[in-house]
């Protein structure tokens, strides 16, 4: 069973592909991502495929590879890098990597948004310029999530992550919206359910953390950020592409809404010459979300392990059903 990994991984996932019997691993060894042109020729004629999210597997690949391509296992929780239709329509199985980072990406996103509404890196900024002379009653000041309303786009696993994580802090209430109503879910934060415009009015924190898919590409926009709270904060470690970063630019630069943090883009790595990297009230980070030792090592495990149950004909640990 030929297989190619596009990427250098942690090395105990790369353990479980090599010490399985059979299994002849062919491994673009780099951090950086494979050449489109390496890529398809590593692809050929192998029967699995284990990629990461910045890995555009779409028809060329597919047909690069070949119909013995059965497999393909992504070392990542999103799958919007995958032409799921061509895919399908090839018969071809796709495992993926869901639970294991949820943990690690709501404590980002905490992390995240406690940076954006207190203003962490323009502090820092402060002391290693010289701007802190002395105390000063208003210098500095942010916004605090005591008695506060927030807003999660997408109660899913890491939005429930994050609710409970944010829920000790004092919040008051939590809002969320989404495909429809999750009462089970919701009961433990006693969350309502509310239109996206009502949820982008009340809350002092939005939240995003849901899947990119049709509906949501584009959501967060002009109409989106004219209806926020002036003093309120936006944080996105979903997908990139939810939201329109000329909207939401054009309402951090004119004061629309207080801060930005963001942990995804579009692209990435987003070039430096951005606008929004000019704005003291964006913090950007570069898709970290899931960056611990542990849960990478996990990832890697999970998608190895996706990969040759596959190949076997097994049920997979975390398939995807196409």
């Amino acid at each position: 069973m030929a297989v190619f990994v596009t990427r250098r991984i942690p090395a105990e996932g790369l353990r479980v592909l090599s010490q399985a019997g059979g299994c002849r691993v062919q491994q673009w060894d780099s951090e950086e991502p494979v050449p489109r042109a390496e890529l398809l020729a590593g692809v050929a004629g192998k029967r699995g495929l284990l990629c990461l999210l910045s890995d555009r597997i779409d028809r060329e690949v597919l047909e690069a590879a070949g119909p013995g391509l059965k497999v393909i296992s992504t070392m990542s929780v999103g799958f919007d890098h995958l032409a799921l239709e061509e895919i399908k329509k090839r018969g071809i199985r796709v495992g993926y990597t869901p639970d294991v980072l949820t943990d690690a990406t709501a404590e980002l996103s905490v992390a995240l948004l406690l940076a954006a509404c207190r203003r962490l890196p323009e502090a820092v900024e402060q002391v290693k310029n010289g701007g802190w002379t002395t105390w000063k009653p208003l210098w500095m000041c942010g916004y605090g999530l005591s008695d506060s309303t927030v807003g999660i786009i997408g109660l899913g696993r890491i939005g429930q992550a994050v609710a409970r994580r944010l829920k000790p802090f004092g919040v008051k209430k939590f809002l969320y919206t989404g495909s429809g109503p999750k009462p089970e879910s919701a009961a433990e934060f006693e969350a309502e359910f509310v239109p996206l415009t009502r949820l982008a009015e009340e809350s002092d924190f939005v939240v995003v953390t849901c899947a990119l898919t049709p509906a949501t590409h584009g959501m967060c926009n002009k109409d989106f950020f004219g209806r926020m709270k002036k003093t309120s904060v936006f944080i996105n470690t979903s997908r990139g592409a939810v939201v329109n970063q000329e909207d939401l630019y054009d309402a951090l630069a004119h004061g629309q809404i207080a801060a930005a943090g963001l942990d995804v883009t579009t692209p990435e790595p987003l070039p430096t010459d951005h606008p929004l990297l000019s704005l003291k009230n964006c913090v950007i980070l570069p898709h970290v979300g899931s960056a611990t030792y542990a849960t990478r090592n996990t990832m890697a495990v999970l998608a190895a392990n996706n990969l040759l149950a596959g190949l076997r004909g097994e049920p997979m640990p975390h398939e995807l059903l196409l």
